[in-house]
């Protein structure tokens, strides 16, 4: 793509996607320039849809992955912190990270959709609970990750003790790989992405919406001495771009949306139009790097199209 400006893969496989499935995808950017590979970590699908053949582990998704792809960043928009304990969960991401040679990119949420905790028996906190084990999470990764070679490590929170861990294995990154914060909360989220965060993410806003929050992680950085520069500003947004108004509206359908709300709401239209959105983000935002969240995966000619007419004129 550029180095200026970042174009990812997003993909959503609770919504009905197999391995082979986001292998081929994965590849298939990876081919066409595109600079890492995310996807979703859920475990049941949304809205009308079947979910079929179900659900993937986005670890055990990447951890292939890792192995199948020899240039792209993986990751997750956003690990949820109520699905894994924190000492296991920095043991797969740095398993994974050393698996792809150092390619893997963390991103954490405190969880938010209570129907997949009740449908596969995953504990459902309050939401207040949530956010205080996600900021325990974040401090316990970080530091097992941090901890220097033959040193141990511990904590002791009000949710998670940890005593004398040797803090292995390390990461391929050293000292961590980058930690994704993101979401829209105008307290706590700013506050954690300032002592963490190496990108913040505004997935499915508005541009007005996006400025806001970034001016907050802004003000939390300068609040704690942090330079708020060290921190990429991403967004991510859902794709649908056609050559024509024929080819838009034929993936607008293939996605069950119309073209009218896509181009109110996500990243549509022809891909002039779309160059243009991304140029009115980028002024307004300071975004340097964008996920393209993809529905359909069966249409690889949308990547091409992304590749080769958008990314060139950014």
């Amino acid at each position: 793509m550029t180095e200026k400006f970042q174009l990812r893969i997003f993909t959503e496989p609770q919504q009905g996607a197999s391995y082979d499935d986001l292998l081929r995808v994965a590849k298939h950017a990876e081919d066409t320039g595109y600079d890492a590979f995310f996807r979703s970590d859920h475990y049941l699908k949304m809205g009308p849809v079947t979910g079929e053949p179900g659900p993937t582990d986005a670890w055990v998704t990447l951890g292939g992955l890792a192995r199948e792809t020899s240039r792209l960043r993986l990751g997750t928009l956003m690990t949820a912190g109520t699905f894994r304990l924190p000492g296991p969960l920095a043991i797969s991401v740095a398993q994974v990270d050393q698996m792809s040679g150092g390619r893997v990119e963390f991103g954490l949420g405190s969880g938010w959709y209570e129907e997949e905790h009740t449908a596969y028996g995953i504990p459902f906190p309050s939401l207040k609970e949530r956010f205080d084990r996600y900021a325990e999470q974040l401090e316990i990764i970080t530091g097992l990750w941090e901890t220097p070679d033959g040193e141990t490590y511990s904590f002791d929170g009000e949710h998670y003790q940890l005593t004398n861990s040797p803090a292995l294995p390390k990461p391929a990154q050293r000292p961590r790989p980058p930690v994704l914060i993101g979401g829209a909360g105008k307290k706590r989220t700013p506050a954690l992405a300032a002592r963490f965060a190496d990108e913040f993410n505004l997935p499915f806003v508005d541009v007005e919406t996006a400025a806001a929050q970034f001016e907050r992680v802004d003000a939390a950085c300068q609040a704690i001495g942090r330079d708020s520069g060290e921190i990429v500003r991403s967004a991510a947004m859902v794709l649908c771009v056609g050559k024509n108004e024929g080819e838009l509206a034929q993936r607008a359908e293939s996605i069950g949306r119309e073209v009218a709300e896509l181009r109110d709401n996500g990243l549509a239209g022809t891909p002039d139009e779309v160059v243009d959105t991304i140029g009115s983000w980028r002024e307004r935002t300071g975004i340097t790097r964008l996920y393209l969240q993809v529905l359909d995966l069966a249409d690889l000619d949308h990547l091409d199209v992304v590749a080769d007419q958008v990314a060139p004129q950014l």
